[in-house]
């Protein structure tokens, strides 16, 4: 079959026969039809050949541009790393459009004190700021750059725009909280200290310094602390290493009436810190407070009348507070045995290796009494092949004046089943604490290295009266 072009697309020329005919002469035409397609389709191929040309040469320009960019942003880097204010600026001319290179030349400036006019390192922070608006670190440069240009209300509002950005930053709080602070703007700066104790645990001893510094109304301190147990229990810490007992009694007393969750043994710094500042009122009423609230960890000593906390050691050892107290030391090992116990529950093993000639006192606890007042004794005791001369007993003695000592019983040595040791004392005038403790003098002899093992169980003190 013959296709046929489109008639549409068909050119009718019309020429003559004769290329030069007479004026009189008849001409007889000659018709040629002539397909548009065939003169389009060489056309059309023409196109796309300067289509793709066009295309090739962009491609090559672009290439070349971001050769040259990717060229000029190394050189850049390249002097940046160098790290010195000239070395910044030449990055600066060779990458104008990198915030960061504002931002590090500006505090260069500043650390080198290349400049005397504070207001030529504003300019460079406000310069990265404008380049990377969205940048919460380069506000909140900026703030450190207008503060030390004395602009302080600039500085308040570009530490607050940084904020903002990134608002849960222990950094950018914690300088929002030092100019704060500063500034005399105690409650934002507050209010950013309390945001960095939420978010970053390693940082709460400057911070708690800071705020107690800054701020002498100790509410205000308590009111910065979120309502956590350990960020209360550091600060508790804090204040007793600080020797603020009261600040310490404070934080505790907020943490009761706040209701704030917390494990027991958290309560035994503070408790061994009353102890130690003979706050023995607050120390009874802490050790009530524990009690209640974990029953089921804490002894009630008064129970059966037994001054003595966990005299049987039914419950774990809470290592502070009125509770047995325990002194890891090299060549004797403590634990609690339910095997050797006297009455089927367990008991206080102490183990010597044999290694060293030991002073021990290692084990005690701290016992609330009136003064002038007659008290009752007995401890159970069962060794095995303790060695030396100088074996191990209990004592009963002031706590704040270990010489004055009320009670010591027989010195343990070999090995022998349970026996109960018996001591009636009476308290002096001025006794309040008792620290009841088993301990084992150093022995004199040559062979005097200890070995062996001793067992303790049912101690118990009571009143008289």
């Amino acid at each position: 079959m013959v296709r046929l072009p489109n008639p549409a697309a068909i050119v009718w020329k019309v020429r003559t026969s004769s290329p030069v005919a007479a004026p009189d002469a008849r001409v007889s035409p000659i018709i040629e039809v002539v397909s548009v397609g065939d003169d389009c389709q060489g056309e059309t191929k023409s196109s796309e050949c300067r289509h793709t040309l066009w295309t090739h040469l962009c491609l090559l320009v672009g290439l070349c541009f971001c050769a040259y960019l990717v060229g000029r942003r190394g050189v850049a880097a390249w002097y940046f790393r160098e790290g010195s204010p000239k070395a910044i600026q030449t990055a600066i001319a060779w990458d104008p459009n990198n915030s960061q290179y504002y931002d590090v030349s500006a505090t260069a400036t500043h650390m080198y004190a290349a400049t005397e006019n504070l207001n030529d390192v504003v300019a460079l922070y406000q310069r990265a700021t404008s380049l990377s608006p969205h940048d919460a670190q380069l506000w909140a440069n900026l703030g450190s750059g207008y503060d030390w240009a004395g602009r302080a209300n600039d500085s308040f509002y570009a530490f607050q725009r940084a904020r903002a950005l990134f608002p849960r930053s222990p950094e950018i709080n914690w300088r929002l909280a030092n100019f704060c602070i500063r500034a005399g703007r105690m409650t934002e700066g507050l209010r950013a200290l309390h945001t960095v104790l939420e978010t970053d645990s390693s940082s709460r001893g400057r911070v708690f310094a800071l705020a107690t510094d800054a701020k002498s109304d100790r509410q205000a301190v308590m009111d910065m602390l979120p309502l956590q147990a350990p960020i209360f229990f550091d600060y508790i810490n804090f204040a007793i290493k600080r020797e603020d007992i009261v600040g310490a009694e404070q934080a505790w007393a907020r943490v009761l009436e706040m209701n704030i969750r917390f494990e027991a043994r958290e309560a035994t710094p503070y408790l061994d810190a009353l102890v130690q500042h003979r706050e023995l009122t607050q120390l009874a009423e802490a050790w009530s407070s524990l009690k209640q609230r974990f029953p089921k960890e804490v002894s009630d000593a008064n129970s059966n009348s037994n001054l003595i906390t966990n005299g049987s050691f039914e419950f774990d050892i809470l290592n502070g507070g009125l509770d047995w107290h325990v002194i890891p030391t090299e060549g004797a090992i403590v634990s609690l045995d339910a095997a050797g116990a006297l009455d089927g529950g367990r008991a206080l093993r102490i183990t010597f290796d044999g290694s060293r000639n030991l002073d021990y006192s290692h084990v005690f606890e701290y016992v609330l009494v009136r003064p002038n007042t007659k008290y009752r004794f007995s401890g159970h005791v069962r060794i095995q092949g303790i060695s030396t001369d100088s074996g191990v007993k209990f004592q009963v003695c002031d706590a704040y004046d270990p010489g004055d000592l009320f009670a010591s019983t027989e010195n343990f040595v070999g090995t022998r089943g349970w026996s109960e040791e018996h001591a009636e004392f009476t308290t002096r005038g001025d006794t309040h604490l008792l620290l009841v403790k088993a301990t084992r003098p150093v022995s004199l002899k040559l062979d005097n290295k200890i070995a062996g093992t001793v067992w303790v169980d049912g101690v118990s003190l009571r009143s008289d009266e």
